[in-house]
């Protein structure tokens, strides 16, 4: 767990609640009396999209900046899956989250007025890839049909719950009416983009799903070797990561808290080095506004495949 307040960034030694049982940090239910005080520190956390590593030195500096903005202590309170950052959102240990798509429509149906403040200005339209083996035969498509091709070879995704590693991926497959049965064994779930690029470019898997924007920065650090690994396709755009926001933030920590983290979010400038820092963290050139609506097509799609109630 990693504790920042006003006054600069100190490393606590407990670990997460929902992983080890610790105290929890402050919360109220929605409909509670607001405090005078805020009784603990805020919880904040995000999907654990890719290496742990990477993830806790992005939202360390993310929970310094909305320390500074509302003037509360704040925790990052790292998770060890998708399900882990939903349960703890539902249950009040973190207060907002950095969700992906799938993620942030099962926490808001399980925490009813939760709500999507902002976004990156590349999650408007954003991608998946198919990547693949030199050494699998298959080549570049420019159409969804040519998924075809994809029987016969071995298959990943990344985290079940992935909206970029899973969901839509397996959207647009069913929509080029590919049954996951013609792949050569059942579909693996890496458990990150990471990992999905990893087994692929390692061989153990000829064709993945990963996010495009993960792909990209593996790419840009030479840490996959393209003349073993090519993308195969990119998918249509469609709405995915956001920040979420329980109903009682500001119940919980003080009129205004919302407002004044949303503020800071809407405002960071990359012109800015400090800013500009966390943008580039976030492979981002802003952050915009959004709504509960812009997701409605993965809430559709995700009780389509059985992974909304």
């Amino acid at each position: 767990m990693t504790t920042i307040s006003r006054r600069g960034l100190l490393l606590g030694g407990a670990g997460l609640l929902v992983l080890s049982g610790c105290a929890p940090v402050a919360s109220s239910p929605t409909g509670a009396s607001k405090p005078a005080t805020p009784s603990g520190p805020m919880g904040i956390s995000a999907i654990p999209d890719q290496d742990p590593e990477k993830l806790s030195r992005l939202y360390s500096s993310v929970a310094e900046r909305f320390a500074s903005a509302t003037g509360l202590d704040v925790n990052y309170l790292p998770v060890t899956d998708y399900t882990a950052v939903v349960r703890a959102f539902e249950v009040g240990d973190i207060a907002i989250a950095w969700m992906g798509g799938l993620t942030g429509v099962q926490a808001r149906s399980r925490v009813k007025g939760a709500t999507a403040i902002a976004q990156r200005d590349i999650d408007a339209q954003f991608h998946s890839l198919f990547i693949a083996t030199i050494a699998s035969g298959l080549a570049p498509i420019t159409e969804a049909d040519g998924l075809s091709e994809l029987a016969g070879h071995t298959f990943t995704f990344g985290s079940e719950t992935s909206t970029s590693g899973r969901l839509m991926p397996e959207y647009f497959l069913k929509e080029a009416k590919f049954d996951l049965k013609e792949l050569r064994g059942e579909p693996g779930f890496s458990g990150s983009h990471d990992a999905t690029i990893a087994a692929v470019a390692s061989g153990s898997f000829e064709v993945g799903a990963v996010n495009e924007q993960v792909w990209k920065k593996t790419v840009e650090l030479g840490e996959v070797d393209l003349s073993a690994v090519q993308v195969l396709w990119r998918t249509p755009g469609y709405a995915d990561y956001h920040w979420l926001a329980r109903p009682d933030v500001d119940e919980t920590f003080g009129a205004g808290t919302l407002a004044a983290v949303t503020d800071m979010l809407l405002g960071l400038d990359a012109s800015n080095s400090e800013d500009a820092v966390i943008l580039d963290l976030f492979g981002a050139t802003s952050f915009i506004e959004t709504k509960n609506s812009n997701y409605d097509q993965i809430e559709a799609v995700a009780k389509d495949l059985g992974l909304l109630a």
